[in-house]
C-alpha cells in the first residue's frame, strides 16, 4: 500500500489508509514491525490506519507491516507493507541580515558588480532553495543574477546627472509547496564623484 503522502502538519487521529483482504471468515488487523515510532494505529477489526500523533518530517518514510489473522486460527495469516511518506511543509519565508543595505558605487563605471545579497531559509529541500529577483527599482540600470544574488549595475552612472541615489528593492523567493514565500531587502546605491 502506497497512501496519498501527508502533511508534517497532519493531526492526530487522520485517516491514513484502509487495509481489506478478500477472505471469507473474519480477520483481526494488526500492525506487527516498522512503526518504531509509534505514529499510526489499526482499528483491528476495520483495517483502517490513523494517525496516532503528529508526524515529524526527518523520520519519514515509514514502511510498516500489517497482519491480517484469521479469528479462529492465529496460524492462518498474511501480511503487507504499507509506505508512508510525508511532505515537508514551507514553515519559513526567506530572510535577508539585513532589510536595508547600503551600497557606493563610483561614477563612469562600466556594468559592474555593486553587491551580493544572500538571505537565507530555515526549511529544507525545494522549501529552502532561494532564487532573487527585482522587485523595483530601475530595472533597465540594475540586474540581479537569480542564482548567486548578485547586484549589477547595467550602465555607466555620471554623478554630476542626478539622481545620485537609487532604491533597489531585492526579494529572495523559496521553491515552496504549497506555496511560495518571499523576503525582501531594500539597497540604497549612492553614486560616488
Amino acid at each position: 500500500y502506497q497512501p496519498a503522502p501527508l502533511s508534517e502538519k497532519t493531526l492526530p487521529d487522520t485517516f491514513v489508509v484502509e487495509i481489506s483482504v478478500l477472505y471469507k471468515v473474519s480477520v483481526i488487523y494488526s500492525i506487527v514491525s516498522g512503526d518504531g515510532n509509534e505514529y499510526f494505529i489499526i482499528d483491528s477489526s476495520t483495517g483502517i490506519v490513523r494517525t496516532r500523533k503528529s508526524l515529524q518530517v526527518e523520520d519519514f518514510p515509514v514502511v510498516f507491516n500489517v497482519r491480517a489473522t484469521d479469528t479462529s486460527d492465529a496460524s492462518i495469516f498474511n501480511e503487507v507493507s504499507v509506505n508512508v511518506e510525508v511532505i515537508d511543509e514551507n514553515d519559513f519565508p526567506p530572510v535577508f541580515p539585513s532589510s536595508l543595505l547600503e551600497a557606493m558605487l563610483e561614477e563612469n563605471l562600466s556594468a559592474t558588480q555593486i553587491v551580493q545579497l544572500q538571505a537565507h531559509d530555515n526549511d529544507t529541500g525545494r522549501n529552502g532553495f532561494l532564487t532573487y529577483g527585482i522587485l523595483s527599482g530601475d530595472e533597465l540600470k540594475f540586474r540581479i543574477d537569480e542564482a548567486t544574488g548578485i547586484l549589477y549595475s547595467t550602465v555607466a552612472f555620471d554623478y554630476e546627472e542626478e539622481p545620485t541615489e537609487y532604491q533597489v528593492v531585492i526579494y529572495a523567493e523559496d521553491d515552496g509547496i504549497p506555496e511560495k514565500k518571499r523576503g525582501y531587502c531594500t539597497v540604497v546605491i549612492k553614486i560616488i564623484d
